[in-house]
């Protein structure tokens, strides 16, 4: 049986990447006049997936036009560099501050061992294969780029991570949103309600960035965002509002405990303040998931939320005055 894969409309479809659980991690297929745009790539053991889907649109690997990568955090770039060897004609285009990384891995390697511990990171992700710099396009705001003839917008959106990007679709007007606006499984939807819950990952989260980012995506008016995590999501101006007041609540469970001298201990009381968080929200929006499951779902979520506070608060940004609400 091949990958899940779900079809949108305008050329436009979520392949399951195979990464920790079902449902969990998406790359998006654009597919115009003959031609593909993969987005986000997952990891290594993705990439079989991801030719399979292809194949089955009848599309073989010399039609991948572009690698976009949203960001370069591994579940999004890790199979890039091995998709990028399949994919002759292809060209990967990366946020400036992400394509050092997949020229040479080894400093995001080690980044990703230092967060998960070497042995469950390197179960989870494997090496990522370098990606030969002649074939890296760096992005920078504003940059455009057409696959036959359809454009796709690049705008840098800090707050999840400094090399993050969204990608604007002039076909549709959606965005494709990598990280930044957090994760919506599909089992927390309850009758056709999708809902929403932010990532603070380590180790670039900023409460400040990240509202001027979405307040940014969200002037563009777009009638849908596909997620990395995961798939499409309608009803954005929502999502978007319950977002960033979860990201006010993360920062302000970060700064309640910046007092804290031992590490440990702050994490201990992050992952339970972060755990409240979420049972809070899963009681107010009714979400499809009972509260004592929600760990199901959203356990490594809430575990990386964590510890990507405490690198904030480590940063010594977590005395810094509240943002504005949205």
């Amino acid at each position: 049986m091949g990958p899940t894969v779900v079809e949108y409309s305008d050329g436009i479809a979520a392949v399951d990447s195979g990464h920790v659980r079902p449902q969990l991690d998406a790359i998006h297929l654009v597919v115009e006049e003959g031609r593909v745009a993969v987005v986000d790539a997952g990891t290594n053991q993705s990439v079989p997936r991801v030719l399979d889907a292809l194949a089955r649109k009848g599309l073989s690997p010399d039609a991948i036009d572009y690698v976009f990568l949203t960001h370069v955090h591994l579940d999004h770039a890790g199979g890039a560099g091995l998709l990028m060897r399949h994919a002759p004609n292809a060209t990967l285009v990366v946020h400036p501050r992400g394509a050092r990384h997949v020229v040479d891995p080894s400093k995001l390697m080690q980044a990703t061992r230092d967060v998960y511990g070497r042995a469950e990171a390197d179960a989870l992700y494997g090496t990522m294969v370098p990606v030969p710099v002649e074939r890296v396009f760096e992005a920078t705001d504003g940059t455009t780029v057409s696959l036959a003839g359809r454009t796709f917008a690049f705008h840098d959106t800090p707050g999840h991570a400094r090399h993050h990007n969204c990608i604007h679709d002039d076909r549709t007007g959606h965005l494709f949103t990598g990280d930044m606006f957090g994760v919506s499984y599909r089992e927390l939807d309850r009758d056709g309600r999708q809902f929403v819950f932010p990532a603070t990952t380590p180790a670039s989260f900023d409460p400040d960035a990240f509202h001027a980012s979405i307040e940014r995506m969200t002037a563009l008016r777009p009638e849908a965002i596909y997620m990395t995590h995961y798939g499409k999501v309608v009803d954005v101006p929502r999502i978007a509002r319950d977002l960033l007041l979860l990201v006010d609540a993360h920062a302000d469970l970060a700064r309640r405990h910046a007092d804290i001298d031992d590490a440990t201990v702050r994490l201990a009381a992050l992952e339970d303040g972060v755990r409240s968080i979420a049972a809070d929200e899963c009681r107010r929006r009714r979400w499809g998931v009972a509260v004592d499951r929600i760990g199901d779902v959203l356990g490594l979520d809430m575990r990386l939320n964590a510890a990507g506070l405490a690198a904030w608060i480590d940063a010594g940004h977590a005395h810094a005055v509240a943002p504005t609400g949205a």
